[in-house]
Parts: structure tokens; sequence; C-alpha cells
């Protein structure tokens, strides 16, 4: 005896959903994503007349009115500075440090950067100020004895 198969239709996964949720998804992410590394800080960096443009450092740190540091986008205090400094002291010796002090911050936290920065052996150390004509940002060199 013969029984009739039935045939079956076969199955299709519809990747058209699939493909609109993927976009959505990639398109979210990217207006909510910011691209800027730096997060922004509002210092007013002290001016400079005879500051002469420097390559970008990879390794900045900026200290804040309030006696705060900021390192690689990481707040810190005086007391952990000298062992952040330490993790980015070889990019540090090879590239330089850039120290972004605001015009308010105290002369003491100022000197504990550069003082660090001298025990771990970075050499090339630049202030970064402001030209007096305008808001663009320069920085000076000097080495650390």
């Amino acid at each position: 005896m013969r029984f009739p198969r039935s045939r079956r239709d076969p199955v299709e996964v519809n990747l058209t959903p699939l493909i609109d949720v993927v976009f959505l998804l990639l398109i979210f992410f990217m207006v909510s994503t910011t691209f800027e590394t730096r997060q922004a800080l509002e210092l007013t960096l002290p001016e400079s007349a005879s500051g002469v443009a420097a390559d970008v450092s990879p390794v900045t740190l900026a200290v804040t009115a309030q006696g705060v540091y900021r390192l690689q986008g990481r707040e810190l205090s005086a007391a952990e500075l000298g062992e952040a400094l330490a993790n980015e002291a070889e990019a540090a010796r090879e590239a330089g440090l850039v120290i972004e002090a605001d015009g308010r911050a105290s002369h003491a936290d100022v000197v504990r950067a550069l003082d660090q920065a001298s025990l771990l052996g970075i050499r090339q150390v630049r202030i970064a100020t402001a030209q007096p004509a305008s808001t663009q940002a320069t920085s000076t060199q000097a080495e650390t004895p």
C-alpha cells in the first residue's frame, strides 16, 4: 500500500528583520559613541608669547584648579599620581610628557607632577600654554634636571 507523501515547503528564515535590527544597533552606537579620546576639561591655560607649537604627545597630564590630576582620562589624587604616572612612564620617556595645568592651579600641584616625572626618568616635559591673541593651545618644552 502506497501512502501519498505530502510535500512540505522548504523552511526559510527571513533575514530582513535581522538585518534591520543590526543596522539600527549600528546607527545607535555610532551616534552615542564619542570619537574624541580626551575628555574636555575647563582649563584656563596660562598665556605665553614665546611658546612654540609642539607635536602631540600620547601622555598628557592635566592639573585642575582644585589640585586634581587627570592622566589618560582617569582622575587621580596626589597620592595616586606616582603609581599612575609610572604605568605611563615608558611612553612618556619616548615621546615626552605634556602637562596641562590650569592657570589657577597651585604651584605646589604642578611642582609635584614635575617631581614625579623626574623621579621616573621622564626628561622631556612640556607645559601647555595658550597664545595671548587666541585660545589655541601650544606647549613650551623644557628639560627636567
